[in-house]
């Protein structure tokens, strides 16, 4: 779709409510191992096959078995021609208990939220997913910015958003640490995560979609800096993750590097950023509870 298409694209409120599922998805240590891989992790727990239930899952790996129901939803109420005008915005996941590598899932997912935005359109989908005795895994607020695509009502809400800890206000960062984003980092993320969306990998599509080159996805940027508020805040365990909030607010291209930031400390939240080697923002807001 050209620019000046896009410019008259219209998306209808009316989708808010819109639902999809019960998408089922088995899990087995050999995926979780790959996520934690396509990190760069090194830590054993990732990759421990003889411990009881297997390795520990990533505190993102949500969203692995989330994106069919990603999928699932976007075909069910957006246009095709306006899926490479979807960027990632908002992620904010409640993590009831980390997945484990038996584990067989089922994700419903439904729009809850549809309302303009500066560049576009935001919208945003929930995805409740359980375990095979209905026992709440993960809850997440997904959303996605359709740019240049305007919606024909101010906002419509089918249920309340999940409510979004706010990150503790600090004046200088706690700590700071480098990410490098290697080349081909996106590639081995869309393999090892089992999430295919070629404006990440695809030079041809991401200069469709108005992108110079491909970029990192938005999943893989927030995993690799939450990975690093674990590593310097929780003492390298992910399992003490119970909640992860952030808006994304740059690109991330490859090769990089960006640095994320260890921001203000309050109880049991963490906040966090991070920035590009301009010191533009990426990451916005972060705040993950412990």
């Amino acid at each position: 779709m050209t620019r000046r298409e896009s410019a008259r694209a219209t998306l209808a409120a009316k989708i808010a409510g819109t639902e999809v599922g019960a998408l089922s998805t088995s899990l087995d240590a050999r995926w979780l191992m790959a996520y934690a891989a396509a990190l760069g992790l090194d830590d054993t727990r990732y990759y421990d096959t003889l411990a009881a239930e297997g390795p520990v899952a990533h505190p993102l790996f949500s969203v692995c078995y989330e994106w069919p129901a990603v999928v699932a939803l976007r075909a069910k109420t957006v246009r095709e021609a306006w899926v490479l005008l979807g960027v990632h915005a908002t992620h904010h996941v409640i993590i009831h208990r980390l997945p484990t590598a038996d584990d067989r899932l089922l994700t419903r997912a439904q729009i809850v939220e549809v309302r303009p935005s500066r560049a576009g359109t935001l919208v945003v989908a929930r995805f409740s997913t359980v375990d095979r005795n209905g026992r709440p895994v993960t809850t997440t607020d997904y959303g996605s910015v359709y740019r240049g695509v305007a919606t024909d009502a101010g906002m419509r809400a089918a249920v309340e958003p999940l409510a979004r800890p706010a990150p503790p206000p600090s004046a200088e960062p706690r700590w700071s640490a480098p990410v490098p984003v290697a080349a081909q980092a996106a590639h081995v993320y869309s393999e090892c995560a089992r999430i295919w969306n070629p404006i990440h990998t695809d030079v041809a599509v991401a200069r469709t979609a108005g992108l110079s080159a491909p970029i990192l996805h938005g999943s893989a940027t927030l995993a690799l800096a939450v990975s690093q508020v674990i590593q310097q805040d929780l003492a390298g365990d992910p399992a003490r993750v119970k909640e992860i909030a952030a808006r994304f607010t740059g690109r991330v291209f490859m090769p990089s590097t960006f640095t994320v930031r260890g921001r203000g400390r309050a109880g049991d939240l963490l906040a966090f950023d991070a920035v590009d080697e301009r010191g533009e923002p990426v990451l916005s807001d972060g705040v993950l509870r412990a």
